[in-house]
């Protein structure tokens, strides 16, 4: 008996054992990429050590965006991430962001010293980042609590690659072949289950729409880089066109009849549109700052008239980004990303740009469950909102002060 109880003691102490090697192990594999991910990110992904790296900056922006291919990649159904990823996720993108904790400014403080106030300059969190950060660390978590949502059974399934009935569906994007076709009951879904994917779909909205209005305003505070602007003819008609240029120079203008006016049919189209109006707005308004009175614009267009074409280009290019999330960037965006040498900016709009894509990954997804539920049901297609993010957004146009109003969550 007692033989027994010592064989028992030595299993546990081996098994402790054992237990603390692996963590050990694990510790110092970690240590090991974590090395060499900011060796990395020093030598500017030159490997070379030769000093022809991209910048701090870009590395940064680089890494975050090729560690979000690598985990979100293969996330191709609405299910919850396995717990090996979701781990990596999590570590990973810890390092990369622990750069903003040092990125700092200064401000002023008073100190008391034997009585007598002094003002002095303390270094605190620089403040987009220190408002930012957090901000995207709540979305992040809220993305991936959505998909641990999907865990279980939520009435519709996967079809499999051999599963001819499935494939003969006809599915709600014709040219995203290798994504799953989702499946669900011959009657469709039961309406609680209806409700609770639209409920996840609304989250998951504003998720997207918050993650789109923060990497907007990041790169709107990117510099334009002067070998943009070098590429740009000399005036806003010249980049418009006369058909555009004429329809947002009307006297009423309403930014949705001029978008129906407009061929969206292609994503091609939607950027080349995009890049256009951004380079209009980028020469306007490097004329308003000049003062430039020998602009294409001629003698008779006054400066705030220059501003109001100016507002009307930013709004269409607000509704665009909302309207089509899952778009490429643009020209100018490429650029400022490409070009910026701010580490907090490149971090944010990295970050943000990841999850926007992520959220409209997820949301994509359940509006293929809500199609296959449409022709299941025999409910008409038109009642699905295709596009429901745009239904979703107010846009206020007043003048410069052009911006999103957020709905509240439902």
């Amino acid at each position: 008996m007692v033989r027994a109880a010592e064989e028992e003691e030595n299993a546990n102490s081996g098994s402790g054992d054992e237990s603390t090697q692996n963590d050990e192990t694990r510790c110092c594999s970690d240590m090991e990429m974590m090395k060499e991910k900011f060796a990395k990110l020093l030598l500017g992904e030159d490997m070379s050590g030769g000093g022809k790296g991209v910048s701090s900056a870009m590395a940064l922006s680089n890494a975050i965006t090729n560690l979000a291919a690598s985990v979100f990649g293969e996330q191709s159904r609405l299910e919850p991430m396995p717990e090996e990823r979701k781990a990596r996720w999590r570590r990973e993108i810890d390092w990369l962001l622990s750069v903003t904790d040092h990125i700092v400014e200064f401000v002023p403080s008073k100190q008391n010293t034997n009585g007598v106030d002094r003002e002095i300059m303390v270094t605190r969190q620089r403040s987009d980042i220190h408002m930012n950060i957090p901000a995207l660390r709540k979305l992040d978590a809220m993305l991936i609590e959505c998909l641990d949502n999907f865990a279980g059974d939520h009435e519709f399934t996967y079809a499999s690659k051999d599963d001819q009935k499935a494939s003969s569906m006809k599915k709600r994007e014709e040219d995203k072949w290798w994504l799953p076709t989702p499946k669900v009951p011959p009657t469709g879904l039961s309406e609680g289950a209806r409700k609770w994917l639209q409920f996840q779909k609304d989250s998951v909205h504003q998720v997207l729409k918050a993650a789109l209005a923060i990497n907007a305003q990041i790169l709107m505070e990117m510099e334009v880089p002067e070998n943009y602007t070098e590429t740009l003819p000399k005036n806003g008609r010249a980049s418009l066109g006369d058909y555009i240029y004429k329809a947002i120079t009307v006297e009423h203008f309403d930014p949705d009849l001029f978008l129906s006016s407009m061929d969206l049919s292609t994503e091609h189209k939607i950027v080349d549109l995009k890049n256009r109006i951004e380079a209009s707005v980028v020469i306007w308004k490097r004329k308003m700052s000049a003062k430039d009175g020998r602009s294409g614009w001629g003698s008779g267009v006054s400066l705030e008239k220059r501003e109001q074409f100016g507002d009307r280009a930013e709004t269409i290019l607000l509704i665009l980004k909302q309207r089509y999330p899952g778009i490429p960037q643009s020209t100018l965006e490429i650029s400022k990303i490409e070009h910026n040498r701010d580490v907090g900016l490149a971090i944010l709009e990295g970050y943000s740009r990841i999850l926007e894509s992520l959220a409209h990954k997820v949301l994509s997804r359940i509006e293929d469950v809500q199609h296959a539920d449409a022709l299941a049901a025999n409910i008409s297609l038109g009642s699905i909102k295709r596009n429901s993010l745009k239904d979703s957004i107010k846009i206020q146009a007043s003048g410069k002060n052009s911006m999103i109003q957020m709905l509240p969550p439902q």
